[in-house]
């Protein structure tokens, strides 16, 4: 079929709408692009959330965003560029996750949209309109969606797992994690 249906069409848009978010994100954590901390600013803010060394956390946290958005934008990669994206987006939820789930709240709303989008991605392919289609999709094989997706979550796990005893490690030494009653006498 040398004709795009529908199907090829909205994948090519949420391709580039969301690898274009995601890029810039990344971009303001690698170059300090769009208002962007840079890998110095985004460190430090990185260790301020618990994850630690804070200019590594920042570039991979940077490359994951950066990265994996414009390998979707493009469609190439997809298994790949859509498990890192939404690995990232993980780690990013983390924090935001005490603040509850909406975003006026400051919540994870965003990042859970962008990394399920990008996980979506991942699993259903790039489309026809993609450079994954053009290169015959020696980068996107059947076995490679699983194994991204497999590996990027035993990492984000890893990671989150790691920084939220960490960050319950410092709050138990605070003192500010004592119980509180649940009845007032």
């Amino acid at each position: 079929m040398t004709t795009f249906d529908r199907r090829d069409l909205g994948l090519l848009l949420l391709r580039l709408g969301t690898g274009g978010v995601l890029a810039a994100h990344g971009a303001q954590k690698l170059f300090g692009w769009f208002g962007g901390g840079g890998i110095g600013g985004t460190g430090a803010f990185m260790e301020s959330v618990g994850y630690t060394p804070g200019r590594a956390s920042a570039t991979a946290a940077g490359l994951a965003e950066a990265g994996g958005g414009t390998l979707l934008a493009l469609g190439l990669a997809t298994p790949a560029a859509g498990a890192a994206a939404a690995g990232g987006m993980t780690g990013a939820a983390a924090v935001l996750k005490p603040n509850g789930f909406f975003s006026q709240q400051g919540g994870y709303e965003y990042p859970a949209t962008l990394g399920l989008v990008a996980a979506g991605l991942a699993i259903a392919g790039p489309g026809r309109l993609s450079l994954d289609h053009v290169f015959g999709h020696v980068f996107d094989r059947d076995w490679m969606v699983p194994t991204a997706l497999a590996t990027t979550a035993a990492m984000a796990a890893l990671v989150v797992g790691t920084r939220n005893r960490r960050v319950r490690k410092e709050k138990d030494s605070e003192g500010e994690s004592e119980q509180e009653p649940l009845f007032e006498e």
